[in-house]
């Protein structure tokens, strides 16, 4: 059985990493993974889609449409543009905080991420909300929210893996200095699962 992950976010947040940590789980286990990024203009800001696929015989990385079995999204806006890729009774993990995109910026018009998550509730059967704000300001780091989302995806059962397996992940494939804020993180770090 295949499990395919589509994590998404903006430039800056971890979503490449995130994803190396979900391969190198699986990988650890003795799974087929295959991975790919779409990077754009990620040093600017801009969208960062990462497809991860786990198990079976895999031909390809990039997660066909409608064939994601859950999308962990860095940020609101992110997980309402790449919903497309999510299958059918998938399960959505989604950072409460929204980013503002540069040119909402630079027009002065206003976006929160809350119409995009009311969007999300109407539209997704399973739906976990994290708060990685109050996680990034528990550790005093907002490099943790990767992290912080993995492990939501983990205890919500959307990862083909356990906590003991992205402990291990990230002492292994961390530097020393990250090692021990990330750990907190994913200990702290709890979902909201919406109705």
């Amino acid at each position: 059985m295949t499990n395919s992950c589509l994590l998404c976010g903006v430039g800056g947040q971890g979503t490449v990493l995130a994803s190396k940590m979900i391969a190198f789980a699986a990988m650890e286990k003795g799974e087929n993974v295959r991975t790919a990024e779409t990077i754009g203009m990620a040093q600017r800001g801009g969208s960062v889609v990462s497809h991860v696929r786990v198990g079976g015989s895999i031909k390809s990385p990039i997660i066909p449409m409608h064939g994601a079995d859950v999308l962990i999204a860095f940020e609101p806006a992110e997980a309402v543009r790449c919903l497309d890729y999510l299958k059918e009774g998938g399960m959505v993990i989604v950072n409460k905080k929204a980013v503002k995109p540069v040119t909402s910026s630079l027009a002065g018009s206003e976006y929160d991420g809350k119409e995009m998550l009311s969007y999300l509730q109407r539209k997704v059967k399973k739906l976990v909300l994290v708060d990685g704000d109050a996680v990034c300001a528990k550790c005093g780091s907002a490099k943790v929210l990767n992290m912080a989302l993995l492990a939501a995806a983990v205890k919500a059962g959307a990862l083909p893996m356990d906590i003991k397996e992205l402990e291990s992940a990230i002492e292994k494939r961390l530097p020393e200095r990250f090692r021990e804020i990330n750990l907190k993180a994913i200990h702290m770090t709890e979902g909201e699962v919406m109705p």
